[in-house]
């Protein structure tokens, strides 16, 4: 079943052949230290993934990777994937110490928030300062390497010191934004048993401030091991406030002053040498139907990883400036924050990206200068739906790159861009997640885009797609795996000795392949990637394996349908038909005209085997706070269990609906 044939091929965008980009430069030196004559991207793709070892340590090379002790091995390559090796043994090295390499007063951080007219600046000499402060005052109450350093916090200048400061001293950071609910921060510091906690008096969203104390308040008595509570007045003005509530809590000012010598000063910044593997970030799986797994980010891992997609897949330079629409509890904001290691700047955005108008990320970028504009594929059919045509209204001359991610982006949304955005800039449709903090498959500025498609995977990543037996296949749909190593694998899950919980989440439905759990198409044609869905999700009606998001890029192209949602229902005789949910767009009823043209369309546009079983309507579509729709969750419901883990939600009471319904009972 050849899924990569729909809209065949249709080029959006072509590379500017004159423009000499960061990966070729990189492919030369290639070409010049190992003898090679590498000519396009696939070449060095290729060369990539035949000689890993080779290619990792050039690009440790080439970002020039501040470390104190080198490396006496890249990697043992007799090991395989499963076997999780170890990178870089021997090497010592600070995150952070990369991170504020330079020290100069070009901007470092922009930070914009809703509500807020003035962006806040702060240059590289001016961050480097600050993380001093934070980490002289963190040292001061004691913490050392291994402690775990969190923040319960908004997208804000705060957030980077405190991550950096932690770093520099060796510590380990983790976060969570304020949309999350008390349940579902519980879930995930619990598990990790933090020393300090930063947070704030209030958020502004959508237009109104919320007041972040009461539930800050639960979240410390809920973490019996913290010794410090720092509380940014983020809203309000300080005298304003009432904190004494809050056990072991301090305001940001007098914990930063704590740090100071006897004579007023802040001490210089250190940085703590430490191996390749030591622990920089805990990240978290989605906790959408159980406890959230903790997946341990090793510092080396996440810098050699991130820099080489900042730098070798988005060209970026000092010159650049980048924003990616992020919460503190998305891993896409610890991928942006690493841009800074490359000298670029970064913008810090809190609030909606609605609010005042649906317009307030393209003033930005017109105001500040962007040149990189990252988002959830969400966005862009927001944006679509209510009309928004920035190419109409905004100059949008610096803006060079549009990134997305959370969810596969629509074909319809690549007509969006390029018509109603900027015809002349790369769109780039990436793919990864929290579980390797970076990307398999994404942008590159040495390859077409193609309509639907992410353009390509990324060096060093030997993602493939594969059948239920685990034989690699191209040009037809199959599961994401990975079959050799890569720097940024966790190294381990917390407070999983054995690595049982690890194995079985990467390496139990094939030996020796990394399963991720996405199902997706690799056109041999073009060399890119068309995303179908979570193969949790995967739905298998009458023998036919498909992607949810097939289903969903078709049905959400109808003007009367806001959002839907499929899921597989199986019965005792393990036969399955596909349940289609239908949020409908105001204005529009939901009825059997309706139901027969969305029946009609995916059976022209696929198959009749692709038709759902049934399509009923709902009133809302349960969503992770990273934007991400929640298929399994569901799934199980109509199978009869109950989910009472719902802190990950961000319409937690949405499951509700689908407990219990009439039409999918006695199957």
């Amino acid at each position: 079943m050849e899924r990569a044939q729909d809209n065949v091929d249709v080029v959006m965008w072509r590379p500017d052949s004159k423009k000499k980009c960061r990966t070729i430069e990189f492919m030369e030196k290639v070409n010049g230290d190992h003898d090679l004559k590498l000519e396009t991207y696939a070449d060095l793709w290729q060369w990539s993934i035949d000689h890993y070892p080779d290619f990792w340590e050039a690009v440790w090379k080439f970002l020039d990777i501040i470390h104190s002790e080198p490396y006496e091995q890249v990697i043992d390559p007799s090991k395989n994937i499963s076997e999780i090796p170890e990178w870089f043994a021997g090497s010592k090295l600070n995150y952070a110490e990369n991170m504020l390499r330079y020290n100069d007063n070009r901007v470092a951080i922009y930070a914009a928030a809703e509500g807020k007219k003035e962006v806040d600046k702060l240059t590289f000499h001016e961050l480097r300062e600050t993380v001093a402060t934070y980490a002289a005052s963190l040292k001061t109450m004691g913490v050392k390497k291994g402690d775990r350093v969190v923040g319960y916090i908004p997208n804000c200048i705060v957030a980077v010191a405190a991550t950096l400061a932690a770093a520099s001293l060796g510590a380990i950071w983790s976060s969570t934004s304020p949309d999350f609910g008390v349940t579902g921060v519980l879930d995930r510091f619990s598990q990790i048993k933090p020393k300090v906690i930063f947070s704030v008096d209030a958020v502004v969203y959508n237009g109104k401030a919320h007041n972040h104390l009461e539930k800050l308040k639960q979240v410390v008595d809920g973490l019996p091991d913290i010794e410090k509570v720092v509380i940014i007045p983020y809203v309000n003005k300080q005298n304003t406030i009432d904190i004494s509530n809050i056990q072991k809590s301090c305001f940001l000012g007098d914990f930063l002053e704590s740090g100071r010598t006897e004579d007023g000063e802040i001490p210089p910044l250190e940085f703590a040498q430490l191996p390749f593997n030591h622990p920089l970030y805990i990240m978290y799986s989605s906790g959408t139907t159980g406890p959230p797994k903790c997946m341990v980010h090793s510092a080396g891992g996440t810098l050699l990883k991130h820099l080489a997609e900042h730098v070798l897949q988005s060209d970026m330079t000092r010159d650049d400036v980048l924003l990616y629409y992020s919460t503190t509890g998305w891993m896409m904001w610890n991928w942006m924050i690493t841009a800074i290691a490359a000298g670029s700047a970064i913008v810090l955005y809190d609030g909606s990206p609605l609010v005042p108008s649906p317009s307030v990320l393209w003033d930005l970028v017109d105001e500040i200068g962007i040149t990189v504009l990252g988002t959830g594929a969400k966005w862009l059919a927001v944006l679509e739906d209510k009309g928004v045509h920035p190419a109409e209204t905004h100059s949008l001359k610096t803006l060079k790159c549009i990134l997305s991610t959370g969810s596969p982006l629509k074909p319809a949304s690549f007509d969006y861009v390029y018509k109603h955005i900027k015809e002349d800039l790369l769109l780039g449709s990436i793919t990864g997640g929290t579980d390797i903090i970076g990307c398999f498959a994404g942008q590159s500025w040495m390859v077409p885009v193609y309509r639907g498609e992410l353009q390509t995977r990324l060096l060093g990543m030997a993602m493939e797609s594969a059948d239920e037996e685990g034989k690699i296949i191209h040009d037809e749909s199959g599961e994401l795996v990975c079959t050799k190593p890569f720097p940024s694998m966790p190294t381990h899950f917390w407070n999983d000795q054995d690595g049982i919980k690890y194995k079985k989440a990467y390496f139990s439905k094939y030996e020796g392949l990394w399963a991720h759990g996405d199902f997706c198409v690799i056109n041999s044609r073009t060399g890119g990637v068309v995303m179908l869905g979570r193969s949790d999700g995967t739905l298998n009606p009458n023998g036919v394996r498909f992607g949810s998001a097939e289903l969903y890029n078709i049905v959400e192209s109808f003007k009367e349908i806001q959002d839907s949602l499929a899921v597989p229902q199986r019965n005792k005789d393990g036969d399955e038909r596909v349940i289609l949910f239908l949020k409908m767009e105001n204005g529009f009823e939901f009825n059997e005209d309706v139901v027969k043209k969305v029946k009609n369309s995916i059976r022209s546009q696929l198959s009749a085997r692709h038709v759902p079983g049934i399509i009923l309507k709902t009133q809302d579509i349960p969503y992770t706070i990273s934007g991400k729709k929640v298929e399994v969750a569901v799934r199980r419901i109509i199978s009869g269990e109950d989910i009472k883990v719902r802190g990950a939600f961000t319409n937690p009471n949405s499951l509700d609906l689908y407990y219990n319904l009439p039409e999918l009972q006695g199957y």
